[in-house]
């Protein structure tokens, strides 16, 4: 242990740890710009500098070691007049239009501004440190408001793997953060995960905006507007109305579909019901290439951030992947192609589906040209969370004071098993439920999963977990993979051959779709803990509050089958519900 001193207050701490650290322990809290645990810890943003006895210069608290005897003062005049004029430099080459900025009274550096009352003669739109609005279609970067805090830079060569955006300084008086230069994001290796937006503290990146087109067609009298929320979005949505993390969901959903009544969605949908219908899919597929030879082990095709990282980085595995398209995708086709001209009357072409989804890759993967049916689009538009949220807000809808409300669509009744999706390892379970109930009629036992990488403490980095369970006579090896490190790993284990598996999810953000590039960020909690509550959130709706548990008893579901695509993986199911894959390429620098 070591004897410090934090502005005349001693305390002992651990060797080792960071002045950062040592503050947060007694309560100080000292500002942050660049600085994110264990990822970005490189002082550069010079926001979270302190004075130490002794020290000729202020020091950065992020990634300087306490020593024994040491004597820090965190608010001296010294310390608060370097953090103003820091922040005066950034503000300087910053683009203040904060009105329209998809940060939406979220951005840090605006706080960070007020908390040191900085004055600024020059605030105001202006050009900011550069221009250019680099476009994509999950993701954009408006570099006007670009103040290289390098985060992001940092999350995506750490935590994505991708290494798409680099800090770019060959002219020192003008660095600036981009991909590769004079390329969209779609030219480039990027996922569309949303990591980066996630992490960065002013609007520089955001998800491309969806929302002004949704509100747009909802003004539309010539068009049937229909929604479907993700399973995550249940778990999440709350927390931008003032819920805490993990709050029971069934105290949110009802107030979420009567939020999509009053938002003047024509139709109510739940992508809960899709996800059974993907086990139906899914399923099925995996029990044929067991039986009868198929490419093993399969990969879940949920993730379009995965299946992206499969077509651009290991092409060779893409027929490993499971043709099933995602749920939403799968929705947005039986909407328009069954369930508008059957129960609505509706033809397709009057139909505009909108996904509400915790991932900005959603958006790109509407996109893919293999999405849609005779001609029309499967999915028309996609909110993020964090876009939902802002348009209720632009409604006046008061969030909390909303009385529940149940969609009367037959394409909203779901299972358990369609609710746990958005948790990582749900889509595993909630397959292997209904495949062990086809092939053995006997319930599935209880998977053991063993951490081969990572812990439940580091679902934030990521994490592989596998198990060994028996089907009908069969040893199945599984395993649920998150995270962009995890991914990698997994792909060096398969390449090494040492194990024979038979079937794995995928997901690109650590912790599954709980944690996805579109949900709210918290800042007071750690990622893991927030993780953990939103997917406990989701398994207690499954364990407690539905009456089924498995995607095979969905009587509505069976009903689609019944009336319009006759079996799992039909040709009628193949049309709708399934996609094909291909390499993709990119600009590597």
């Amino acid at each position: 242990m070591a004897t410090i001193t934090i502005n005349d207050i001693p305390v002992k701490v651990k060797n080792g740890i960071t002045i950062l650290k040592a503050c947060e322990s007694i309560g100080v809290k000292i500002p942050t710009l660049c600085f994110i645990e264990e990822i970005n810890e490189i002082g550069f943003c010079r926001i979270c500098v302190v004075e130490v006895e002794g020290e000729q210069d202020l020091v950065s608290a992020c990634n300087t070691e306490v020593t024994n005897g040491m004597v820090v003062k965190t608010d001296s005049k010294l310390v608060l007049d370097s953090r103003a004029n820091t922040l005066k430099l950034l503000a300087s080459k910053h683009k203040f239009n904060c009105w329209t900025c998809p940060k939406d009274g979220e951005c840090e550096f605006y706080d960070l501004l007020k908390t040191y009352d900085v004055v600024f003669d020059e605030f105001g739109p202006g050009i900011g440190r550069g221009t250019e609005v680099i476009p994509g279609s999950g993701i954009s970067m408006d570099q006007s408001k670009c103040i290289l805090c390098k985060r992001c830079v940092a999350v995506c060569k750490e935590v994505v793997t991708a290494k798409v955006l680099k800090f770019r300084d060959d002219d020192g008086m003008n660095p600036f953060v981009s991909p590769t230069v004079g390329l969209s994001f779609d030219e480039t290796g990027c996922l569309f995960c949303g990591e980066c937006v996630k992490v960065c503290p002013t609007g520089t990146l955001h998800e491309t905006d969806h929302a002004r087109k949704v509100e747009a067609m909802l003004r539309d009298p010539s068009k049937f507007v229909i929604v479907q929320a993700a399973p995550s979005v249940r778990a999440s949505i709350g927390e931008v109305f003032g819920y805490v993390v993990g709050t029971p969901v069934k105290e949110i959903e009802g107030k979420m579909y009567k939020a999509f009544k009053l938002l003047g969605f024509d139709n109510i949908t739940d992508v809960n019901w899709a996800a059974d219908l993907t086990v139906m899919e899914e399923g099925t597929e995996l029990i044929d290439r067991l039986q009868n030879g198929g490419k093993l082990p399969m990969f879940t095709s949920c993730c379009p951030s995965w299946v992206r990282y499969t077509e651009l980085y290991k092409p060779e595995y893409i027929e490993n992947l499971s043709s099933a398209k995602s749920p939403h995708m799968m929705q947005g086709s039986l909407i328009k192609h069954y369930y508008a001209p059957k129960y609505l009357k509706k033809d397709p072409r009057e139909v505009f589906v909108v996904s509400v989804m915790p991932c900005t890759s959603k958006k790109y993967e509407i996109e893919r040209p293999e999405m849609e049916s005779d001609g029309v689009r499967d999915v028309d538009a996609v909110l993020t969370v964090r876009e939902l949220a802002k348009m209720i807000k632009r409604k006046g809808i008061n969030f909390r004071h909303l009385e529940d409300y149940v969609p009367v669509s037959p394409l909203a009744k779901f299972t358990g098993a369609g609710t746990i999706f958005g948790a990582s390892g749900g889509v595993m379970e909630a397959s292997l439920r209904t495949v062990s109930e086809i092939l053995t009629k006997e319930p599935l036992e209880p998977i053991d999963y063993k951490f081969i990488m990572g812990s439940t403490l580091e679902y934030s980095k990521g994490v592989i977990k596998e198990a060994t369970v028996t089907i009908a006579g069969n040893k199945l090896n599984i395993a649920v993979v998150n995270g962009g490190v995890a991914l990698k790993e997994m792909y060096r284990r398969i390449d090494e051959g040492k194990k024979q598996y038979h079937f794995i999810e995928f997901m690109a953000c650590s912790g599954g779709c709980v944690n996805g590039g579109g949900m709210p960020i918290v800042y007071d909690l750690p990622a893991h803990e927030v993780i953990v509550k939103r997917s406990d959130a989701l398994y207690t709706q499954d364990q407690q509050d539905l009456p089924l548990r498995k995607s095979h008893e969905n009587k509505t579901v069976l009903k689609a089958y019944e009336e319009f695509l006759g079996k799992p993986g039909s040709e009628v199911s193949h049309k709708h519900c399934h996609t094909t894959y291909s390499q993709k390429e990119y600009r590597n620098e």
